[in-house]
């Protein structure tokens, strides 16, 4: 049988407190793997889906994320008539606010762009990603997918037209995520949120974006600190998450630059200065959880400059 090819795409945050459905950034760890190979059966089909527990992930590439974006890559390059098979290798929890379903978005394109020997460029992988997490969520926004994809700290200028941009990671920032085992949907997360706010809160919030950018460039993190604020998202999600303050505060105690949710939920994230805040955070974060009989998975680490790769 024909190896193929394996493409890994990592975990995002987005958000990040002040930038709801504009900002967002990659981790080194966990993410999915896509597995593609050449097949004498004509088209493109999904053989294997694993690491679902229990899960049921479709298998038909309408409704699959992997699948959609990998589909809609190749009908733009006119690739419909090969026989190609993919293999998704889920490696990363549902509902976690980590980006689950632009991961293997991500992967799927771009596992199908390293099999024909990349006849688009990473960036226009882009909109195809989107496309294909769109299935999962019903939103077309870049946040997750964006990062998982190119790496870095990404600023989402305009979703509609993907103008993506990515900001400057000061020397020595780490991120600090930790995941309760427990389960919010994206669109239930949605679904709470007021489709108004206030010019106060519109004024707060864009200062504190605009602030975190200066912050980013400037490796300032005084100013990054007091810009990680989430004045209008935070605020009526937190209830979703059990604990979510204590968690907060226990970072923060412990030195954390910022705490928040990631994504929808029930992450939530700490960017921290260095390492060893970024362990105290960390241990501090995951002691709530511990202390009140939930379990979680924490992760540390660098902001991921590479975003997907080939492995």
């Amino acid at each position: 049988m024909n190896a193929g090819i394996k493409v890994f795409a990592p975990a995002s945050v987005a958000n990040v407190a002040c930038g709801f459905d504009i900002l967002g950034f990659a981790i080194d760890r966990p993410g999915d793997e896509v597995i593609a190979r050449f097949s004498d059966t004509p088209g493109l089909r999904i053989t294997a889906i694993t690491g679902t527990k229990g899960k049921k992930l479709p298998y038909e590439l309408e409704k699959n994320t992997a699948g959609y974006a990998a589909m809609r890559f190749l009908q733009h390059i006119g690739e419909t008539k090969r026989g190609i098979e993919m293999e998704i290798h889920k490696k990363m929890p549902f509902g976690s606010g980590l980006g689950s379903s632009a991961a293997s978005a991500v992967a799927g394109v771009m596992a199908m762009n390293e099999l024909l020997r990349r006849p688009l460029e990473k960036r226009e992988l882009l909109r195809f990603a989107v496309e294909g997490e769109q299935i999962a969520d019903g939103a077309f926004h870049a946040d997750n997918v964006a990062p998982s994809l190119i790496g870095g700290i990404i600023l989402v200028r305009d979703n509609p037209t993907l103008d993506v941009h990515r900001l400057a990671v000061p020397k020595g920032l780490q991120a600090v995520v930790i995941h309760p085992k427990i389960e919010i949907l994206t669109k239930d997360a949605r679904d709470i949120l007021s489709k108004e706010t206030s010019l106060k809160q519109h004024i707060q919030q864009s200062g504190n974006l605009a602030g975190l950018i200066v912050g980013l460039y400037h490796s300032d993190f005084d100013l990054i600190a007091r810009s990680l604020q989430d004045v209008i998202i935070e605020p009526q999600r937190a209830q979703l998450i059990p604990h979510f303050f204590e968690v907060k505060n226990a970072a923060l105690e412990q030195g954390a630059l910022g705490c928040s949710i990631s994504g929808a939920g029930p992450s939530i994230f700490a960017l921290c200065a260095n390492t060893l805040i970024a362990e105290n955070v960390g241990n501090a974060m995951q002691k709530i959880f511990y202390d009140n009989k939930i379990n979680s998975e924490l992760f540390v680490s660098n902001i991921n400059q590479n975003g997907a790769i080939k492995l």
